[in-house]
């Protein structure tokens, strides 16, 4: 089940985003803080029954994103594209209630996290071999879309030992960094910014596809536990300019 679920977010995730592309010329490409969801689309995997829910609430000041999942998966998707190279820098803060006893990131059975970002390369052809060119031709074919080329997963992990980047337990295609590890800051806010260009370096050993998206997600339809978590923003932008997760216009 969970494999279907991991190719069908996949192409979607394409789908969804290929025809909307941001652009501007400001160090910030786009800040997203939840007042609405407009900018997103939702997600439901065609044999997972349970839907997890995406819903914008007010705290004191603020808008925030919840996402509530009870042994239920869906995604989050963001409605706009973005240059990896231009602006590979992004911020959010994030808060989660509680982790999942039975998650694990090294097996199928326990990729479930209370919250993740996903980042979405998309596949150029231009800089494609053959071999690529066909096999991608024939999932066109199959899905109407090119799916993406690859992705990198920024998860709050479920164990404190979780600290290393590792493949997917479904594709090696798909990267898992935790930034979060365990119950240690569960319940508190936490702000992540990371370089994602440098990281694709880093865990591919190539320069990343030009163009990219994001997808949100809370699932734990593998471990049929239950979590809330939040998103207090998410932004994309230009490298070298600071950020103190207030709004920045």
């Amino acid at each position: 089940m969970k494999q279907h679920r991991r190719a069908a977010i996949i192409c979607c995730l394409f789908v969804l985003t290929a025809a909307s592309t941001v652009s501007a010329d400001d160090d910030v490409l786009l800040r997203e803080e939840f007042n609405h969801l407009e900018n997103w689309s939702s997600y439901s995997f065609r044999n997972i029954d349970r839907q997890t829910t995406y819903e914008t609430a007010v705290q004191g000041d603020d808008s925030v994103l919840v996402a509530v999942s009870d042994a239920s998966a869906s995604a989050l998707i963001s409605n706009a594209r973005f240059s990896v190279e231009q602006y590979p820098i992004i911020t959010w803060r994030w808060q989660v209630e509680r982790v999942f006893k039975d998650g694990n990131y090294r097996q199928k059975s326990g990729d479930d996290y209370p919250l993740r970002i996903y980042v979405i390369f998309e596949y150029d052809p231009q800089n494609a071999d053959f071999g690529a060119k066909i096999k991608y031709e024939l999932a066109k074919t199959l899905y109407g879309e090119y799916p993406p080329h690859s992705s990198i997963n920024y998860i709050w992990a479920n164990r404190e030992e979780e600290r290393e980047t590792v493949a997917n337990p479904f594709t090696d295609r798909a990267m898992m960094i935790p930034l979060q590890h365990g119950s240690e800051n569960v319940g508190s806010w936490q702000e992540e910014t990371v370089n994602v260009y440098e990281d694709y370096l880093k865990v591919f050993g190539e320069p990343p596809p030009p163009m990219a998206s994001l997808a949100i997600m809370n699932d734990s339809d593998n471990t049929g536990e239950s979590a809330t978590s939040y998103l207090d923003f998410i932004e994309v932008r230009k490298p070298g300019r600071e950020n103190g997760g207030r709004p920045l216009f």
